[in-house]
């Protein structure tokens, strides 16, 4: 069987898996399904950017996918009139006055790079002037907005836009953070990647579950607006009911089904883009190079690459497929739930998506961010149905056998472990090797 074959058929099964929770569960939850496994499968193209390609191991998928989350809020919510009277202008104030430190900042830096000390100390009064000179604008303005109404708003809101646009300011968010991280941790040893990764994402964390004035911290952002129809609307149309009725369902399933249909077709055009531009990408003189730099960085250096600015280009480009996979995510949940951003979800399971679906290959870290999403969700299900099976021979009240329903949601973890290791065990380059061209 040819790798090609064997491929179209990995990729078949996983429609078939699919079809069968359709036909077993439901449509409704075979297409939320779906959906969420191509904003996974997203998240693992970008994580695979940056480890297959060039090799980068960064852990802070987390805050680049909340980045994007944060994008959907400015860019669609509502803005609240009073919060802006209340501090918007002091808000205003304080990220000019940021903008100016910074600036400053790094005009000091490099002004003095011959002074030794003093260019420490110098740059050092700048940030500390200008920290307290933001928090002194900033800190009644914030507190002036989040007493505005705080049950229902207490925040600035956004701008009122589709929520489209939120993607591609997602993926600037991303990429803007992902530059500023790479300037600072790429030049040194590669794990100190992984650890500014890993520290900037509970940053990002922190600040929304606290700043209030910025997401409404864990009170949560709701009533995000939608790029599809609203059921309500569907379900109100008198065509739409005709239609549900001639297809043999009733008109609130079928308008379920049409909106997530509605998400799942948004969703695969930007999947199928990011797939296309990275296949591209990958199989450029660019692509080889970044190859040639993953193998081998003293001797790509040596033939005169600059290791380092590539390096930061495609950390730069990875994390923003990853923002962008953000903002989808939120626009499908239609609300922003900082406490939501677990390590677990969009850092560890990421990974083993790329590692199951074949480092370095764009197919496979599709494949693999459906594999693992599909087997996350349906484990539970598939674990209590085993259980229910194997103690069907116990009474209906034996302790041992409602320990055992009880602890069907961990199932789960166990069944994880068992994909990573047996794919690991008979395809150790992953369901779909890299291809050596």
């Amino acid at each position: 069987m040819t790798q090609s074959y064997r491929n179209i058929m990995m990729f078949a099964g996983m429609a078939a898996l699919l079809a069968l929770v359709g036909f077993g569960q439901g449509w409704d939850i075979a297409l939320l399904l779906l959906n969420m496994c191509i904003i996974s499968a997203i998240m693992a193209l970008g994580v695979n950017i940056q480890w297959g390609y060039a090799g980068l191991f960064s852990i802070g998928s987390m805050g680049f996918a909340a980045l994007g989350g944060l994008a959907g809020v400015i860019v669609s919510a509502r803005p609240v009139p009073g919060a802006w009277q209340a501090g918007g202008l002091g808000v205003i104030g304080g990220i000019v006055a940021t903008v100016l430190t910074v600036a400053l900042g790094v005009y000091v830096w490099r002004r003095l790079a011959d002074q030794g000390r003093r260019r420490y100390w110098g740059t050092g009064v700048v940030v500390l002037i200008g920290f307290f000179v933001i928090r002194g604008v900033m800190g009644p303005a914030i507190a002036a907005i989040e007493e505005v109404d705080p049950a229902a708003a207490g925040y600035l809101g956004g701008l009122g836009l589709p929520i489209i646009l939120s993607w591609v300011v997602g993926g600037l968010f991303a990429a803007g953070v992902a530059w500023v991280v790479g300037k600072v941790s790429l030049g040194l040893r590669s794990d100190y990647l992984a650890i500014a990764t890993l520290g900037i994402s509970e940053i990002i964390i922190f600040i929304l579950k606290f700043e209030d004035w910025l997401t409404r911290g864990v009170k949560n952002v709701t009533g995000l607006p939608r790029p599809v129809p609203y059921e309500v609307d569907l379900i109100a149309s008198p065509a739409f009911q005709d239609w549900a009725t001639s297809i043999g369902s009733n008109a609130t399933a079928a308008a379920s089904i049409v909106v997530k249909l509605c998400y799942a077709g948004l969703f695969s055009v930007v999947l199928l883009l990011v797939l296309y531009l990275s296949e591209i990408a990958l199989r450029s003189p660019w692509g080889r190079m970044m190859r040639a730099i993953r193998d081998n960085e003293t001797a790509a250096e040596a033939m005169g690459k600059d290791v380092k600015a590539r390096h930061l280009q495609v950390f730069v480009l990875g994390s923003a497929v990853i923002g962008i996979a953000g903002a989808m995510l939120t626009t499908l949940d239609g609300q922003f739930t900082p406490t939501s951003y677990q390590p677990l979800r969009f850092t560890f399971l990421i990974w083993v998506m790329v590692i199951i679906g074949g480092s370095g290959n764009n197919w496979g870290a599709v494949l693999g961010g459906f594999v693992i999403w599909f087997f996350w969700i349906e484990a539970e299900p598939m674990g209590l149905w085993f259980i229910d099976l194997v103690s069907s021979g116990m009474a209906e009240d034996s302790s041992l056998r409602l320990h055992l329903i009880g602890s069907a949601a961990y199932m789960r973890l166990l069944t994880m472990g068992v994909v990573l290791l047996v794919v690991l065990r008979f395809a150790p380059r992953g369901l779909i090797p890299e291809v050596k061209r």
